[in-house]
């Protein structure tokens, strides 16, 4: 795949991943501020999880997945950030 259209959909799944952990997670923030905390966190994740050698799949179920984890945190990241 072209490594283009691979993080253009890496960014269109991150922000379902988004939306997806913003209900899990039942975050209060905007839709807006949560999609685009999918798409950095299925970002930051599809990196990490490379450096780390850890493969969830080459399809966009891997992608959903390592968006929602990512997402998760930085979610949890912001909710900690907001405490201090």
């Amino acid at each position: 795949m072209d490594p283009l259209m691979h993080w253009l959909i890496v960014i269109a799944v991150g922000g379902v991943a988004g939306w997806l952990a913003a209900n899990f997670m039942k975050s209060t923030d905007s839709l807006l501020i949560n999609i685009i905390l999918g798409i950095v966190g299925s970002i930051v994740a599809n990196f990490l999880f490379g450096l780390l050698g850890i493969s969830l799949g080459g399809g966009w179920i891997g992608l959903l997945i390592s968006g929602f984890i990512g997402a998760c945190l930085l979610i949890w990241l912001a909710r900690q950030l907001r405490k201090a």
